[in-house]
């Protein structure tokens, strides 16, 4: 098992290279963390009163959703998996708008036709996704190989939890990315359970080697670091851009 790229101890010590952030933008990586905290501790709530009818939370990942995500370009598309709403929020989605698809009302966007926690929007690149596991990587592959043919320097971030790498679209998303060498960054994140099937019981391989199996470089990054999950972002990013797959 190989080791996981890791900047923060549980502690928040350093036990890597800190990345040349500032002060400032590493206080606002806490600020959105805590934000999509207290949103998925106040929906949890609604959920649980039937207020509203669904809600994925990221608690316990947010470092994972935020760190990753906040070293995205405002050109970069963002394909989530489930619990990524808080990035989506980070990048631009305004809380009003949150707020509104979570209870489906008059001004939610989606105008009726997405269950609640089923963001989008346009403005920052964030597709809606679909409750179907694995769908949205062959979809972030096609858009993906679409911004090449448009000659964009667009990066496509697509996210999915470790059961999710046992599905079709996993498979044929890997396939065709690592095949055409296409700007995507996959985002597995593991926390260890597929619904209600432990890891154990869904996959016997590491997860990192399921990419490189498609020919696709593969790291394993403590996802309760968020430094780690940002620097991992950008270096993954950095060799998407560069046409590098």
């Amino acid at each position: 098992m190989a080791d996981s790229l890791q900047i923060l101890a549980p502690d928040g010590s350093l036990v890597g290279d800190r990345p040349a952030l500032d002060d400032s933008t590493l206080h606002q990586l806490f600020v959105h963390m805590l934000r999509v905290r207290c949103l998925d501790e106040r929906m949890l709530k609604l959920q649980r009163a039937g207020r509203v009818g669904f809600v994925g939370t990221v608690l316990g990942s947010e470092a994972a959703a935020i760190g990753s995500a906040s070293a995205l370009a405002s050109e970069d598309w963002l394909w989530s998996g489930l619990r990524e709403g808080g990035a989506a929020v980070m990048r631009g989605l305004p809380l009003s708008e949150y707020v509104a698809q979570m209870y489906c009302n008059a001004n939610d966007t989606a105008k009726g036709r997405q269950m609640c926690n089923h963001f989008q929007h346009k403005g920052s690149h964030y597709p809606s996704w679909s409750s179907v596991i694995g769908t949205q990587m062959p979809h972030a592959v096609g858009a993906a190989y679409a911004s090449r043919v448009r000659g964009e320097k667009a990066v496509h971030a697509v996210y999915f939890g470790d059961g999710a790498t046992s599905s079709n679209g996993f498979h044929s998303g890997m396939n065709f990315a690592g095949t055409w060498n296409l700007p995507v960054v996959f985002v597995c994140v593991d926390n260890g359970w597929a619904i209600s099937v432990p890891s154990s019981n869904q996959t016997e391989g590491e997860y990192e080697d399921k990419g490189i199996a498609y020919g696709i470089p593969a790291l394993k990054v403590d996802g309760n670091d968020v430094l780690a999950c940002r620097q991992a972002m950008d270096e993954a990013a950095e060799r998407a851009r560069a046409g590098e797959g």
